[in-house]
C-alpha cells in the first residue's frame, strides 16, 4: 500500500514539475538545456548566462538590500527586468545598481521596482494565475512558425510583462492576447525584434 502511495506521489510531483516547466529539477542541467535549444532563440551560451545572471541579481539583492524590500529579477538575453516593491526610492535605485553590477554583466536593465509596502500574498498569488493565464493564450496565436514557450511572461501587480526575440507580428499578437485577459491592468512589452 505505501509502495503505491509513493508511486502516486512521484507521478503527481513529476506531473507538476513538468506542466510548471521545471524540467531542469527532472534532469541535468546539459539535457535541461538542450531541451530548451530545441525551441528556443537564444544561444546555449546565453541561455546559461541567463540562468547565471538571474541566480547572481537574486543572490546579491537578497545579501545587500536590507528587508523590507520585495525584488524579482529575471534575465533573458542577458537583459534584466526588475519587478517588485522598494521600502524607498533609495533602495529602488541601489537595487538598480545591483543588478548592473553582477558578472557576466546584463545588456540592460529595466528598473520596474514600485516604491511602497509588499504586495501582499494573495495579490502575489494573483499574478501567479495571471501569469499561467498569459501562458495559456499565448498557444491560441496562429502565426507560422510562433512558439508561445519562446515569450517569457513576468507578471506584478497585475502589470504583465512580455520579453523575448520575436518578429514584430509575433510581439503585437502576444501583446493583444495577454491585454485581454481579464485582470491584466497594463502589457509591458520588452521584446527583442528579429527578422
Amino acid at each position: 500500500m505505501k509502495a503505491r502511495q509513493l508511486m502516486l506521489a512521484s507521478a503527481v510531483l513529476v506531473g507538476s514539475l513538468l506542466s510548471s516547466g521545471c524540467v531542469g529539477l527532472l534532469v541535468g542541467g546539459t539535457a535541461a538545456v538542450g531541451v530548451g535549444m530545441a525551441h528556443d532563440r537564444r544561444t546555449t551560451g546565453t541561455l546559461v548566462d541567463d540562468q547565471t545572471i538571474g541566480l547572481k541579481v537574486t543572490a546579491a539583492l537578497d545579501r545587500q538590500l536590507p528587508s523590507g524590500n520585495r525584488i524579482s529579477a529575471t534575465s533573458y538575453n542577458a537583459v534584466v527586468l526588475l519587478t517588485g516593491e522598494a521600502a524607498s526610492e533609495d533602495m529602488r535605485r541601489q537595487a538598480e545598481f545591483i543588478a548592473r553590477g553582477v558578472m557576466p554583466p546584463p545588456r540592460e536593465v529595466y528598473n520596474e521596482v514600485v516604491v511602497g509596502p509588499a504586495s501582499p500574498l494573495s495579490a502575489r498569488s494573483n499574478d501567479a494565475l495571471l501569469t499561467t493565464k498569459a501562458k495559456a493564450a499565448l498557444f491560441k496565436i496562429q502565426i507560422k512558425d510562433f512558439d508561445p514557450t519562446r515569450v517569457k511572461v513576468v507578471t506584478d501587480r497585475s502589470v504583465v510583462y512580455l520579453l523575448g526575440l520575436v518578429r514584430p507580428s509575433e510581439g503585437d499578437a502576444a501583446a493583444n492576447v495577454v491585454s485581454q485577459i481579464g485582470g491584466v491592468h497594463q502589457v509591458v512589452t520588452l521584446f527583442e525584434f528579429i527578422n
